[in-house]
């Protein structure tokens, strides 16, 4: 018996080293398993703050539930009479209703209120965005299974020889608002950012936008957050924060590349569209 319950133990242990080991290697910055990427973006702590009170809130209304139901568990023993109610009197009404209307207008209105807001006034608003003197411009062509990038020239024109255009490699720079115009060429995509708490999906027959702002320089992984294939879990890319002269320099060689490498038979390599504002 002894013999088994050693062996049960072992067993135990190492499976929660595996779960803990699963755990820490999806967060490869530092930090435990459950940690969300660090948020590189100027914006995105509205959304950490969304998920953070969500969580308080549930552990709230959790914990006064399993209470409840501990309180209910040791009163009414054996020995306590029980007492049938209908469930049609007025305080019986009045009193769940009360306590509805409470965790929605102190729960639900809360996040609603805070989220409303930030969609409308922030997270949304394009116009605000595009009308910075600094303002990058980025259309994203999805399909399977990678992220065409295209950036207009020095000319300001889309479409042009003069265009940058990129494959899973997409470069700002930091401190600018980046505007994104997004269309797919088959199925359903989801560009995702976590590291700038962003994330939107790319519908066939109509252009997604997203905005995002960066605070600080490095490397963050682009990924796909929606089932596209077979191969759905290769459409990764790289998103490279730049300083503005290093961002400078490499969009100047860039379009001078592209220049040279202009092929107008090209047909496919043209799918650029005219950027439509907000």
């Amino acid at each position: 018996m002894k013999r088994f319950r050693r062996l049960a133990a072992a067993r135990t242990t190492a499976a929660a080293m595996l779960l803990w080991a699963t755990l820490a290697h999806a967060a490869p910055e530092g930090g435990h398993g459950l940690a969300m990427p660090r948020d590189v973006s100027t914006e995105g702590h509205r959304i950490d703050w969304l998920i953070h009170v969500t969580l308080v809130f549930i552990a709230i209304l959790f914990a006064i539930m399993v209470g409840w139901m501990l309180i209910a568990c040791f009163r009414h023993d054996r020995k306590h009479k029980a007492h049938y109610d209908h469930g049609d009197g007025k305080r019986a009404m009045l009193v769940p209703l009360g306590i509805a209307a409470v965790v929605f207008l102190v729960v639900d209105g809360n996040l609603f209120v805070h989220s409303t807001l930030d969609m409308h006034d922030v997270f949304w608003n394009f116009a605000r965005a595009e009308s910075q003197p600094d303002v990058v411009k980025i259309e994203i062509n999805a399909h399977q299974w990678a992220w065409d990038a295209r950036y207009a020239g020095p000319d300001g024109k889309w479409n042009t020889p003069d265009d940058i255009v990129t494959l899973n490699d997409i470069r700002v720079p930091v401190g600018a608002p980046i505007v994104f115009q997004m269309g797919s060429t088959d199925v359903i995509h989801s560009f995702y950012l976590p590291h700038f708490r962003a994330k939107m999906d790319v519908v066939p027959g109509t252009l997604s936008r997203l905005w995002i702002q960066a605070r600080e320089t490095g490397e963050f992984e682009i990924g796909c957050a929606q089932h596209c294939g077979v191969n759905h879990y290769k459409m990764k890319g790289l998103l490279t924060v730049m300083t503005r002269e290093d961002y400078d320099r490499w969009a100047e060689q860039a379009s001078a590349l592209a220049v040279r490498a202009h092929d107008p038979d090209a047909k496919d390599a043209h799918w650029g569209w005219e950027w439509r504002k907000p």
